[in-house]
C-alpha cells in the first residue's frame, strides 16, 4: 500500500463537557496506534475557529446548503465521518469501529 494514501477520520466534537463527544474521541484515540500510518485523525472542534467552518462544510455535504440554511439541518454531534461520509452518529462499539476503519482501508487497497 502506498504510504501516502490514508483515510481521514473526523469526529464532530462540541466541548470537553460533552460526554458523548469525549467518549467518541476516546474511542478513536484508542484505535489510532494500530492504524497510525494509514489513518489521519481530525477532531473537529465545532465551537471554535476552523472547526466551525469544517462543521458547516460537512453539514452542507451531508444535507445540502439549502437544508442547512433554511432548516438548520446540521451534522450530528458527536458523529464520526470517514473520508467525509457519516459512519456513526453515536459512540460505536469497538468492533464496529474496527470494521468501519478496515472497510475504508480496503477501499484504498482496491483503488490504489
Amino acid at each position: 500500500m502506498n504510504a501516502a494514501k490514508k483515510i481521514v477520520v473526523e469526529v464532530m466534537y462540541k466541548a470537553d463537557y460533552c460526554l458523548p463527544c469525549f467518549f467518541m474521541d476516546a474511542a478513536v484515540q484508542e484505535m489510532l496506534p494500530q492504524y497510525e500510518d494509514r489513518v489521519e485523525y481530525r477532531r473537529v472542534d465545532i465551537m471554535i475557529g476552523k472547526g466551525k467552518n469544517r462543521f458547516l462544510e460537512l453539514s452542507y455535504e451531508l444535507f445540502g446548503e439549502d437544508a442547512v440554511k433554511k432548516h438548520t439541518r446540521l451534522a450530528p454531534v458527536p458523529s464520526l465521518l470517514i473520508n467525509g461520509e457519516l459512519i456513526f452518529d453515536q459512540i460505536p462499539p469497538h468492533f464496529e469501529l474496527v470494521d468501519a476503519i478496515e472497510e475504508a482501508l480496503s477501499g484504498l487497497t482496491v483503488n490504489a
